[in-house]
């Protein structure tokens, strides 16, 4: 997508991220998220944004950027991009938190669900 050269007011622009930022926050589970992004983003698009945050989190659990670059097919202008923002930004920050407590919870529902086969 080419975005256009003509601006629009600051707040046609606020009001449109806003509704924008509004509809991610409201997106309920992975299938509606899937679903949405897919429609909005092209392919080459959603890719690009899936191997950055893969990148982040390569990078949070210590893997080199060889390994990062190898594995994920990405430059190394990327893996630098990436970890360049995770030291600025917050918004890498809170995906890994997710992604975190969601390793969290299911390796404990695992543990507690061997608990009870047990029994």
């Amino acid at each position: 997508m080419q975005l256009s050269k003509k601006k629009i007011s600051q707040r046609v622009e606020r009001q449109i991220f806003n509704i924008f930022y509004q509809v991610i926050a409201d997106i309920r589970n992975p299938q509606e998220a899937k679903t949405f992004l897919e429609d909005i983003l092209t392919k080459a698009e959603l890719e690009a944004l899936t191997k950055r945050l893969a990148v982040a989190l390569f990078l949070e659990k210590g893997r080199s950027y060889d390994n990062i670059k190898n594995t994920l097919r990405v430059s190394s202008a990327t893996v630098a991009t990436v970890a360049e923002q995770m030291k600025k930004g917050k918004g890498f920050e809170i995906a890994l938190k997710k992604i975190k407590a969601g390793e969290w919870a299911e390796r404990w529902t695992k543990r507690i669900g061997k608990a009870f086969k047990g029994k």
